[in-house]
Order: structure tokens, then C-alpha cells, then sequence
């Protein structure tokens, strides 16, 4: 689907978190480094993605009478969490699924609601605050490629 201006870069960074779900289910040759390696890149990457959602299109959408969406991305963005948190090398292809599973739910569910229910206002503050506030990894996407 063609993302509107104010959730493209929103979209964009999700192709990083692809990146890094292939490479947790790649690197089992090293699960240690592996699972060093994943948790640096959330703390660099995706915490500060999700952050940005919850701080911004979460809200929008909450506005817009899809609590449940939202209710149902907060607790995959927490699970994520706990699991990096909690977790360890045997959990990679775990994390590696949930990431892909919930990548996948933003861009086809999420993503597509906030471009039908989302005015132009809401939209176009979303975007301004991604501009404003996303991290150099978020804003380039290309770390670590």
C-alpha cells in the first residue's frame, strides 16, 4: 500500500527491524554475539521507533476510536520489550518471529487505519514529530546493513 507522507518514514524504519529479525534467524552459528548484537540494536533502532509511535500515532489513533489497534501494538511493542529484556541467545528465532509478525500487523492493519481515519492535521503532526525527535539510526535506517 502507498503510504501518505506522514507515515512514511514510520514505514521506512520498519524495514530495519526486517533487517535485524532475518539476522537474529541467521546468526546461529554465534548466539552470544547474536543476541549482543540484537539487544544493542533495539536499544539503537527500535525502542526509540517505538517510542515515537506511542508517543505520537498512538495517541491520534486512540482519538480516532481504534483503542483496540492501539491496545493490541502496545502489547506486542511490550512483549518485544520483555523479551529483549528477559531473554537470551535461545530466544533469537522467538524474537526474530514476533518482530516480523508484528512489522507486518503495523504496515497491513495499523498503518492502513491511521491513512483512513487519520485527518491531514493529525497526519501532518505525527510527521513533524518524527522529524523533530527521531534518533540519527531512525532518520537514516541504514545502520548496520
Amino acid at each position: 500500500m502507498q503510504r501518505c507522507a506522514a507515515l512514511k518514514r514510520l514505514s521506512s524504519e520498519h524495514h530495519s527491524g526486517l533487517v535485524i529479525a532475518r539476522r537474529a534467524r541467521i546468526v546461529a552459528t554465534s548466539p552470544e554475539t547474536a543476541w549482543a548484537e540484537l539487544r544493542q540494536r533495539f536499544a539503537d533502532e527500535l525502542a526509540p521507533h517505538f517510542q515515537l509511535e506511542e508517543r505520537g500515532l498512538f495517541p491520534a489513533l486512540q482519538a480516532a476510536g481504534e483503542q483496540a489497534l492501539v491496545e493490541r501494538t502496545l502489547a506486542e511493542h511490550r512483549a518485544l520489550r520483555d523479551l529483549i529484556d528477559g531473554g537470551g541467545p535461545e530466544d533469537l528465532d522467538a524474537f526474530a518471529q514476533l518482530l516480523t509478525e508484528h512489522i507486518r500487523f503495523e504496515e497491513n492493519t495499523l498503518f492502513a487505519m491511521a491513512q483512513r481515519v487519520l485527518g491531514p492535521d493529525a497526519l501532518a503532526t505525527i510527521q513533524e514529530l518524527h522529524e523533530r525527535e527521531a534518533g540519527p539510526s531512525c532518520r537514516t535506517g541504514e545502520r548496520g546493513r
